[in-house]
């Protein structure tokens, strides 16, 4: 399985954050934004960290696809 951050960067539009914003608020290092931006996995310490400062659910974070190798 691969993951997509694709909900979360819609969710940022909706909430006309930028992802420097969400780094900010949510206590992500440059490094933890960057893999979310490349779609690599994170913790789930930093998915938290995500829906506490959006108030939103992990579903409404990440997604996960079938990896079609």
């Amino acid at each position: 399985m691969k993951v997509r951050y694709n909900n979360l960067f819609k969710l940022l539009i909706d909430k006309k954050m930028k992802k420097t914003d969400l780094a900010r608020e949510a206590g992500l290092t440059p490094a933890t934004l960057a893999r979310l931006s490349k779609d690599e996995i994170v913790s789930m310490e930093t998915i938290v960290k995500i829906c506490e400062c959006l108030n939103c659910r992990i579903e409404d974070v990440v997604e996960l696809v079938p990896d079609n190798n």
